[in-house]
């Protein structure tokens, strides 16, 4: 379970990241909702509270968790929001590197490959922009998690909120 949800965790920084596409800048709401994350509620406080601490490492907040699914605020600014394809922020944050980048229209779809302590594994990312404000999107990631391998598919969702980010960069 708790390698799992180290997973989880990495996961979401990836597909959170995919929402500063061609959008506008400031304070969104992701939603991200996958099976692996009905799962949390049966992880022991003490496992939680590690996992805790290695989200932190990455710089990121512990998303809120419930009923299966992880809500973050996540702040885009103007550079973020410019950028085709923020792949800084995958190599930086997550390990990961992004490939075969494509775009049609409103239409995204990249290729992940992340290697790191924790995790390996490859993975597609696609997904939509509504319109400036939302953004619908699905990963599916093929990955070994400290010697366990794990396939895991989410369905991601972003809302802007507004100009102002009142959350820590």
């Amino acid at each position: 379970m708790h390698k799992m949800l180290i997973f989880v965790s990495l996961f979401m920084i990836s597909t959170t990241s995919l929402a500063t596409n061609n959008i506008r800048p400031g304070l969104w709401k992701i939603t991200t909702t996958s099976d692996l994350l009905a799962m949390v509620p049966h992880i022991p406080p003490q496992q939680m509270q590690q996992i805790t601490r290695l989200v932190q490492q990455y710089g990121l907040q512990m998303p809120q968790i419930q009923n299966g699914a992880a809500t973050s605020k996540v702040c885009i600014t103007q550079q973020m929001a410019d950028q085709e394809v923020p792949s800084h922020f995958y190599e930086s944050q997550s390990g990961c590197t992004v490939k075969n980048t494509t775009r049609t229209g409103n239409h995204y779809k990249v290729d992940l490959v992340c290697t790191n302590a924790h995790f390996q594994g490859t993975g597609i990312a696609e997904g939509s922009f509504t319109s400036p404000e939302h953004f619908t999107g699905q990963t599916e990631f093929d990955s070994v998690v400290q010697g366990t391998p794990v396939f895991a598919m989410a369905e991601t969702s972003g809302r802007w909120m507004g100009e102002n980010c009142p959350i820590a960069r």
